[in-house]
């Protein structure tokens, strides 16, 4: 399945592009954690927030699952490490990347450790212990309506840029699927074009009529303490509620601050 997010690639190994799948060779049912027959072939590899793969979901138990309108297979996320649970078959992990919280699932592969303790003579791989910061790949999974992650790789971050660059990594894609690609005509000059001029003749973003009002009105306001969001909304004839939205609006637009509470407002 081709999203065609422009076939990117990375220097972490992420690979959200369409040729960044089939990393896992052979015979995907032949453990636990494997998917559908030839899934992790063909289809790209899906760089997400947990918070992404908690809202996903499925048209029928049986179909892939859903984000951002698009069916998924394989993903890959970072988190850190709060919890491990290890058995016999498989060790799972619970990870939280701030957006939420996951369990990942990663199979003892019996046949590999015993290659490795005849190679080496030492059972020890790369080791993951809590409070870690790991980049996990596999595939999302449902198990009595409890969601979790087959992982069939999971490695310990050691630059923690890459932390970044994958919230980065996985706005993009998110963006680029639900928004489409930025157009020519979008950039520079379209931003210009928007911008309303203030009275002193510096430019500004557009806004809402009401954000409007009460940045004209905190334009006038004496002293600097600022002014509480019921004043305001008293000032502008508005309710609370409309003024302290339209206060959420300037705030975010970086033209206004809080003072001397978190409902108190001036003009930067």
């Amino acid at each position: 399945m081709d999203y065609g997010y422009d076939n990117y690639s990375t220097n972490y190994g992420a690979g959200g592009g369409a040729n960044a799948g089939g990393f896992m060779g052979g015979d995907t049912t032949s453990s636990p954690a494997g998917g559908k027959v030839g899934g992790y072939g063909k289809d790209t590899l899906r760089p997400v927030t947990i918070k992404q793969l908690v809202d996903a979901y499925q048209k029928h138990p049986d179909a892939d699952f859903i984000i951002s309108s698009q069916e998924i297979s394989q993903v890959t996320f970072i988190g850190q490490v709060r919890n491990i649970s290890t058995q016999a078959t498989n060790h799972t992990y619970k990870l939280d990347d701030g957006t939420g919280t996951m369990e990942v699932k990663q199979w003892i592969d019996t046949d590999a450790l015993n290659s490795d303790l005849m190679d080496t003579g030492d059972s020890k791989s790369t080791k993951i212990e809590e409070g870690d910061y790991c980049r996990v790949y596999g595939k999302l999974k449902s198990f009595n309506n409890k969601k979790h992650v087959g992982s069939h790789c999971i490695r310990p971050i050691n630059d923690h840029n890459e932390i970044n660059f994958h919230l980065l990594e996985a706005t993009y894609v998110h963006l680029f699927l639900t928004r489409g690609p930025p157009t020519k005509n979008e950039g520079g000059v379209k931003e210009e074009q928007n911008q309303e001029p203030t009275s002193n003749g510096k430019s500004m973003p557009s806004m809402s009529s009401l954000a409007r009002k009460v940045f004209d009105m905190l334009s006038n306001a004496p002293g600097e303490e600022g002014f509480h969001v019921q004043n305001i909304a008293t000032t502008i004839h508005q309710s609370a509620t409309e003024a302290q939205k339209a206060c959420e609006e300037l705030l975010g637009l970086g033209l206004i601050y809080t003072t001397v509470d978190d409902y108190t407002y001036a003009l930067m």
